[in-house]
């Protein structure tokens, strides 16, 4: 079966290196392994994207939506905004840091008001931890990416890694990336869940 994988979050934050130390793990315990990364504005505090795909034999880049194992977000409203990749029984991960993106900091759009009571009615497993605080406690708050990581990897399927004897095995990993625009709608729309329409649209 196939491992999916999503992270999320914004420029600086370091989630491509994230997801290049988890793809570099699953290459290490055998897979063939495919990435995708989405980060056209990223320099200047955009959404950042990254896809995660490992197996015996991986034939696109590319999540559908409703199949990630794990989600896992430094960024409390990235994590919302992507919740449509997660799969029914997977596993979301998200820090409780707030970065707050021009179109709200200058009044055009409203910051969401969202807490982890907000996030467990959407997420039903859900690891939610404040990963730049534990990161400074220990010493360095640029290694949050690292601890989320670390709350991630118990569902990451990789067991050889995990117990210190990975597979000798030699592989490449084939990435995607999109520098552009992904896609997405514009600043200020909203996805709809269940009832609730909430903005999470705010950063290009």
């Amino acid at each position: 079966m196939t491992t999916s994988v999503v992270l999320v979050g914004v420029g600086g934050q370091g989630i491509l290196l994230a997801s290049e130390i988890v793809a570099q793990a699953a290459v290490a315990a055998g897979f063939d392994v495919k990435t995708n990364e989405v980060h056209g504005m990223a320099q200047r505090g955009g959404s950042v994207t990254a896809q995660i795909r490992y197996d015996q034999e991986v034939f696109s880049p590319l999540v559908p939506r409703r199949t990630a194992q794990v989600l896992g977000s430094l960024e409390r409203i990235e994590g919302l905004r992507n919740l449509d990749f997660l799969a029914e029984d997977g596993l979301a991960v998200v820090s409780s840091q707030k970065i707050v993106p021009v179109t709200a900091s200058t009044g055009g759009t409203p910051y969401p008001d969202v807490d982890e009571e907000f996030l467990r009615h959407y997420f039903p497993r859900l690891v939610y931890l404040d990963a730049v605080e534990m990161a400074t406690q220990l010493g360095n708050a640029k290694t949050a990416n690292t601890l989320l990581l670390g709350a991630m990897s118990s569902q990451l399927s990789l067991p050889g890694v995990a117990r210190g004897h990975p597979k000798k095995r030699e592989g490449k990993i084939r990435r995607h990336q999109h520098r552009g625009l992904s896609g997405r709608s514009g600043i200020g729309d909203g996805v709809t869940v269940g009832k609730d329409t909430i903005l999470t649209r705010l950063r290009p």
